[in-house]
């Protein structure tokens, strides 16, 4: 189940120890696929590609600038010279910021979504040709409890509008694509046990806890596990949708 042997997938945002997408792309290496960890953090990258690699698995680093369309061109062009394919894309690279809509910046609000949204558009479109020429694409991205529920977990209105919108353009796309052998579907994570979660001030965490009928923060390989299967032969009829994985902090 969920094999993804001689499938090529890049995952953004892949070389922090911090966030989910170190462990998404060590699970879709587990699962058989050749791993592109594309990254701002030339160390974490390194340091994920030396873990896939030593674990038997296929990984190529890449350093990415996802606001930069020079920069998503060329990952793209490297990673075809390389495997001559591009079967999956995971939009995981995101950025949040905790602040008040009164305290709020235009400079803030437009850092947020040039990374959340403007980013995750240049990683998408850059890939839509080579997956279509191939009639198979998984286009899977990270969009945030916070999107469907209005906050109350990290970051600001900001972050939250940012995510919601990455479930609008990911629905749009699903529809266009849908005929070339592409899905495009998004995860929605709710509070996740990484770094960041770590870094919350006691009564933060209790509070956020609390709300979670599961009584826990879910595990980064819960939302990856969930993102090997979107991008699967299994998931094939699967489009245009949006999973919460959230412990049922938020049931729609």
């Amino acid at each position: 189940m969920f094999e993804l042997k001689d499938r090529v997938a890049i995952v953004t945002g892949s070389g922090s120890k911090k966030g989910i997408g170190r462990t998404i792309a060590l699970t879709l290496a587990k699962q058989g696929a050749a791993v592109v960890v594309a990254d701002l953090n030339a160390d974490g990258i390194q340091d994920t590609v030396q873990t896939i690699q030593s674990e038997g698995g296929k990984a190529l680093g890449v350093e990415l600038n996802v606001t930069s369309k020079e920069s998503v061109d060329a990952m793209v062009e490297t990673v075809l010279n390389e495997y001559g394919r591009i079967d999956i894309l995971v939009n995981n690279a995101g950025i949040s910021q905790k602040v008040t809509v009164e305290d709020m910046t235009v400079e803030d609000m437009a850092k947020v979504f040039n990374v959340n949204m403007f980013g995750l558009f240049l990683c998408t479109q850059a890939v839509l040709e080579p997956m279509k020429k191939q009639k198979f694409g998984r286009v899977v991205s990270l969009s945030s409890v916070s999107a469907k529920r209005g906050g109350g977990v990290f970051g600001g209105a900001h972050y939250s509008a940012s995510k919601a919108a990455v479930l609008g353009f990911s629905k749009n796309l699903a529809r266009e694509v849908a005929r070339e052998g592409i899905t495009v579907n998004c995860v929605a994570p709710g509070l996740v046990n990484t770094e960041i979660w770590k870094s919350l001030p006691k009564e933060d965490a209790d509070n956020v806890i609390a709300g979670i009928p599961m009584g826990r923060p879910g595990e980064t390989e819960e939302i990856a596990s969930t993102i090997a299967f979107l991008a699967s032969e299994e998931a094939s009829y699967i489009t245009g949708e949006e999973i919460d994985i959230n412990g049922g902090s938020h049931m729609d």
